[in-house]
């Protein structure tokens, strides 16, 4: 269903969720979609334990076969100009969330999630934030009501030692997509029992 179809791919700086996240670019790849990696200015420069950006970047452009793209002036022709069928961000941090849900476009992925929005297409969000249920929560729930955005089904990963915490079952991403694009529909259901 999603073949022939561009879709962006925004990724932000939840670091340990990279190892999860970046194989899932097969799953597109391997129905005929086009991916178009966008990323923060922090997964680009950020060495942690879980890898240099050089590293994933290369990671990234070999499993797509495309540049990443990592300027704002790079990702904002995704308007009219030069338009995705769908933007995923994935993950989301709760910096990101915060800042997209009040309008603030500082990096190249939510300059292309606004370039989506503009164009009436689908932006879909795979969260993944220890504030989710904290301060977080409200930017979250104005997500939801807002037109044309939708989320990759999450839950809690570990309510115990993490309460407030919550993450996308990533590998609901592309049936996530098929969703928005096609059905204008959030998949159901949206809040699930997470299991890592």
């Amino acid at each position: 269903m999603l073949e022939g179809k561009r879709i962006g791919l925004g990724i932000t700086a939840s670091h340990c969720t990279y190892e999860d996240v970046i194989p899932k670019i097969e799953n597109f790849t391997k129905v005929g979609a086009t991916v178009v990696p966008i990323i923060t200015h922090s997964v680009l420069t950020a060495a942690t334990r879980f890898g240099t950006g050089e590293e994933w970047i290369q990671k990234i452009e070999a499993l797509t076969g495309e540049k990443v793209v990592s300027s704002i002036v790079e990702a904002e022709p995704f308007g009219p100009k030069n338009p995705l069928d769908c933007m995923v961000i994935a993950p989301m941090t709760g910096n990101s969330i915060s800042k997209f849900a009040n309008a603030s476009t500082d990096s190249p992925v939510l300059m292309a999630a606004k370039a989506t929005l503009r164009n009436g297409s689908p932006v879909v969000l795979g969260i993944s934030t220890n504030d989710a249920l904290g301060l977080n929560g409200v930017n979250i729930m104005k997500l939801m009501n807002s037109k044309n955005i939708y989320f990759i089904p999450f839950g809690q990963d570990d309510p115990i030692n993490k309460p407030n915490s919550l993450i996308s079952d990533f590998t609901k991403m592309v049936e996530t997509v098929e969703h928005a694009i096609h059905y204008k529909k959030q998949l159901q259901p949206l809040l699930i029992q997470y299991s890592k």
